[in-house]
């Protein structure tokens, strides 16, 4: 269904579109809007009919799903509005944002629903189960899985976290609505009073749901390492020209899908021709602008290419400071020879995860040169983080 009517609605295929995107978010909220309310309705009759609080609190769930797809609708349309001069980076972010509204309301959904199941659990009442009742239990676990397939394809189509919470929001309501129905039979059927107990389980879901939807979209947010997929390719285009001898200090700023910010360090020949360098440096930003979708920004650093000596004792303490941690590496690296020692500056990329303080490390690396051959040498070292994964 979602692909029929993205093809008669949605005529640009470009997904690198902002306007794309914001339509098939757009078709796939107002689809999740109109089965929620459908589903809703129909557990609210079910619930009224059979006497059940697990049927009825699945009602409410369905309800909240409804809302949370306007609100998902909300954010993709803010998110594709141009940047202006308020925000120059665009409203990306606020596909986010939205995400993390719809996880906060599944988990209010499901704590209230907890709060009626302790209830029915305390003071059960007997249920009474016809076809109707299990038809629409039936109907809606089918319908749910479609909503989970639909939400999850589009959304890694487009690379939407805001459907892809949907799609797990989907899937639980999914499994939810199945013990909803096998409790159903049973307290219908036996006259074991479960339906509490099932009631309390849908809402511990759906509150597992809501948590892990959260987790998904506030890393975002917060900032998160680029994909390391992404980091290749930049590095990849980078290295495929023949100015370019080192790489490194690259960060990817994410402001949305479609709205990259790229910046990096590359080495190049200290001896070369400035003019040429440049207008090299300028066609690789220009490569990864039309590759990548993304604004790029290169700084040039020139390295001692053909100074042996230089070369000798970048070899001799990459050496050293990988033996500190095998996670370790260094670049920017240059020496200052003076009258009574030489200086050897450079940067060190520590990982997030070495177990080391930026000054423990620093001082056992300075310690360490400085008896190097004789004490001829004194480090001058900067600790830099890794914003890559």
């Amino acid at each position: 269904m979602v692909t029929l009517l993205g093809r008669l609605f949605i005529k640009n295929r470009d997904l690198s579109s902002a306007k794309v995107r914001s339509a098939y978010g757009t078709l796939c909220s107002i689809l999740g809007i109109f089965l929620n309310i459908l589903l809703a309705t129909a557990k609210m009759i079910a619930g009224s009919l059979s006497g059940s609080v697990a049927i009825s609190a699945d009602a409410v769930n369905n309800l909240s799903d409804a809302g949370s797809s306007v609100i998902s609708l909300i954010g993709f349309r803010m998110s594709g509005k141009k940047a202006d001069s308020d925000h120059p980076f665009g409203h990306g972010r606020m596909e986010y944002i939205s995400g993390v509204i719809v996880s906060v309301v599944i988990i209010f959904m499901g704590i209230e629903l907890l709060k009626d199941a302790i209830s029915k659990i305390i003071t059960p009442q007997p249920m009474t189960v016809n076809a109707t009742v299990v038809a629409i239990l039936l109907l809606s676990v089918f319908i749910k899985l479609y909503m989970a397939f639909y939400n999850g394809r589009v959304g890694k189509k487009i690379g939407s976290s805001s459907l892809l919470a949907v799609k797990y929001d989907s899937l639980s309501d999914s499994v939810a609505t199945s013990v909803v129905l096998i409790s159903t039979l049973v307290g219908g059927y036996s006259k074991i009073a479960i339906d509490g107990w099932a009631g309390a389980a849908v809402s511990l879901f759906v509150i597992w749901a809501g948590i892990k939807s959260m987790k998904d979209t506030i890393s975002p947010l917060l900032g998160q390492p680029a994909d390391e997929k992404l980091a290749d390719r930049v590095k990849e285009i980078v290295m495929a020209h023949s100015v370019s001898h080192g790489i490194h200090d690259l960060v990817i700023h994410d402001y949305g899908v479609g709205r990259l910010m790229i910046s990096l360090h590359v080495e190049v020949d200290g001896t070369g021709d400035i003019f040429k360098l440049h207008d090299e440096i300028d066609n690789i930003e220009n490569e990864l602008a039309k590759e990548l979708s993304c604004e790029a920004v290169i700084h040039m650093d020139p390295i001692a290419l053909y100074d042996e000596n230089r070369n000798r004792l970048k070899d001799l303490v990459a050496a050293f400071v990988t033996g500190i941690d095998e996670r370790l590496h260094i670049h920017d690296f240059r020496i200052v020879p003076g009258p009574t020692h030489t200086n050897m500056i450079f940067d060190v990329v520590k990982p997030f995860e070495l177990q080391m303080t930026d000054d423990e490390l620093k001082n056992r690396i300075c310690s360490g040169i400085s008896v190097l051959e004789d004490g001829k040498y004194r480090a001058v070292v900067t600790i830099d983080k890794e914003y890559i994964k």
